[in-house]
């Protein structure tokens, strides 16, 4: 540090208004240190300093102090960043860490002497502007897809929960609250957390979802965003519980982990635009889209499935996804290679592609254009309710409001930035989203859980804050497929056809996402295994005997109008996607045959 009579109010910058790169880094810098640091460009200010020469200021940055002493090159820049909130880290590592000096101004020098190349490089990277970017109107995005998603979950629950787990319906959420208080006592209420302990009847059912779907709109319009949210997690967390088989899929965990961190992502005032969002809040949720990405690529290899291995999984995908759709048949007609390609494509996303959603601006932009597409491709090829669409929606907040403004107006201060300020309440957050993040961390860090960990995680694992992800990990390669046959005489029997899963093999396939039949869905799983490891099954067929309205309504055809069957019994098919031959010739887009008996037959008791 040396001396020089110029003295200032406050610490000054001087740089080489000449020098592209030094301009688009003074940009970044100076929106952290405010008015605590002065930016001066060397052309407008050398006179004052005679002491350094043209030359000098050609070469490097140099930061003068308000009594006069000035210093330069990777020594200034820290001095600079040390005015800006949390930025002194890099000063103490100059100052005090052995050999971090020398190799940060010989990095500085390289740099220096290299600056069109880092200019370039800087600018592909970073766009025209390294500005700090801003994220008002990606928080609204973001928010008015999540109340989206949020509305389609309720509504489909809406039309479909009295059937599913109603007083008459397959799983009534009575009965089963009736056993979690036999199981759990006076912990139940922590154990299975939900507003139905208060009541489990229809008409509670369906108010929850009517509630939820109230609240949904709340978010979607950007009122009271923040009560709105917890509403919509409260009550989907209530159905989630007493739902059972029928809501545990991984996008209703994704859903609710998602709305939990969204509590912490909005102003819980009426207009969100009068606070930023927090840097590490939006951090979350890229590691929480990293997760659910990276976790679908990796169990893919470490299930060591052959599909995967030799890159044929896409022979069987789409023939053998729950609920196929006409352009996954079509898909599934083009030749091998093309499959073998797509499937290695997957990979390069999913295990590869998903890093740069941590880099910068343009970095991250181009992770977020891989992994959009990808789910774009995955939902117009297959019906996986609103899975996707929650995806792409935290794909979006990867985007910066650069982005959003060319088509939504900006209400926000565009002078308002991420810059880190503490408030009250930053400590409460910031302790709660710390715990998430270790909650996060220790998995990936080791397969030896701390018995800390364990019990902490089995604690609050009731409220879905954390989950594991990871689709796809086995592919199936065959599709046995469960016809519900009912009859009076035991000689004739007559199908029950199910509004989206196949059955009449001349049905055309259909879109249904982002509604979720859930009976459809879990018909799917079903097949795969034996009706003793599907109880629900067999109280469904139950509740067909005795002709329930409420189960028949998730139905599409009942062939018994006028009274139930006597006999019940499922039998197992194997489909096939016809060929283009065969489609044209007989308008059919299944082959099947029968296979098995999948239960005895049933009849109710005299």
């Amino acid at each position: 540090m040396e001396n020089m009579p110029t003295k200032n109010d406050k610490p000054v910058l001087i740089y080489d208004d000449d020098c592209g790169f030094c301009r688009l880094w003074i940009s970044r810098w100076s929106p952290f240190t405010q008015d605590a640091v002065i930016y001066h460009p060397s052309h407008d200010v050398a006179e004052n300093y005679p002491q350094i020469s043209p030359e000098q200021f050609e070469s490097s940055v140099y930061f003068v102090t308000s009594d006069g002493s000035f210093c330069s090159g990777a020594q200034a820049v820290f001095k600079t960043l040390a005015f800006a909130p949390n930025g002194k880290w890099f000063l103490r590592a100059y100052e005090k860490v052995p050999g971090f000096a020398p190799v940060s101004e010989w990095g500085y020098r390289q740099v220096a002497e290299n600056r069109k190349i880092f200019s370039a490089v800087t600018r592909w990277v970073w766009g025209g502007s390294t500005q700090i970017p801003t994220w008002f109107l990606t928080r609204r995005v973001f928010l008015f897809l999540l109340g989206f998603v949020y509305l389609l979950a309720f509504g489909s629950l809406w039309n479909q929960i009295e059937g599913l787990v109603g007083q008459a319906g397959i799983l009534p959420a009575e009965l089963y609250l009736n056993n979690a208080e036999t199981q759990w006592g006076s912990e139940r209420f922590w154990q299975v957390p939900t507003l139905f302990w208060f009541n489990a009847g229809d008409g509670f059912l369906q108010a929850i979802c009517l509630l939820g779907a109230g609240a949904s709109l709340m978010v979607i319009a950007n009122f009271f965003a923040g009560w709105a949210l917890l509403l919509t997690w409260v009550c989907y967390l209530s159905i989630f519980h007493v739902a059972q088989p029928f809501l545990g899929f991984q996008w209703d965990t994704l859903l609710l982990e998602t709305g939990f961190l969204s509590l912490f992502l909005v102003s819980w005032r009426r207009r969100m635009h009068e606070r930023p969002p927090s840097w590490f809040v939006l951090f979350l949720f890229r590691f929480l889209l990293f997760r659910v990405v990276f976790s679908s690529g990796l169990v893919k290899l470490l299930s060591h499935d052959p599909t995967w291995r030799d890159l044929t999984a896409l022979y069987y995908h789409y023939e053998t996804q729950p609920l196929p759709t006409w352009l996954g048949w079509y898909a599934h007609q083009l030749p091998h290679g093309f499959h073998e390609f797509s499937v290695a494509s997957v990979f390069i996303i999913q295990l590869g592609a998903v890093f740069l959603i941590f880099g910068p601006r343009r970095i991250r932009y181009m992770g977020c254009a891989a992994l959009v597409f990808l789910d774009v491709l995955i939902s117009i090829t297959g019906n996986y309710g609103f899975f996707n669409l929650l995806t792409i929606a935290l794909c979006l907040l990867l985007l910066d409001d650069s982005v959003f403004s060319r088509w939504l107006p900006t209400k926000g201060d565009k002078n308002k930035t991420s810059v880190f300020v503490l408030k009250k309440r930053f400590f409460i957050k910031a302790g709660v989203l710390g715990f998430c993040s270790m909650l996060y961390a220790v998995p990936l860090l080791t397969t030896n859980y701390p018995s800390i960990y364990v019990s902490i995680a089995k604690t609050i694992s009731p409220f879905r804050i954390f989950n594991s992800y990871g689709l796809f990990a086995v592919m199936t390669t065959s599709r046995p497929e469960i016809i519900i046959l009912g009859s009076d005489d035991r000689a004739n029997w007559l199908p029950y056809e199910f509004k989206w899963k196949p059955g009449d093999v001349t049905k055309k396939l259909k879109y249904v996402a982002p509604y979720q039949p859930r009976l459809d869905w879990q018909m799917w799983f079903a097949a795969l295994s034996n009706y003793e490891r599907n109880p629900w099954l067999i109280q469904f067929m139950t509740r067909l005997l005795q002709g329930s309205p409420k189960v028949i309504a998730l139905l599409e055809k009942n062939p018994f109008s006028n009274s139930p069957p006597k006999y019940l019994q499922a039998v197992v098919y194997d489909y096939k996607f016809t060929d283009s031959e065969i489609r044209n010739r007989d308008n059919s887009w299944w082959t099947r045959k029968l296979l098995r008996p999948y239960t005895p037959i049933m009849q109710l008791p005299e």
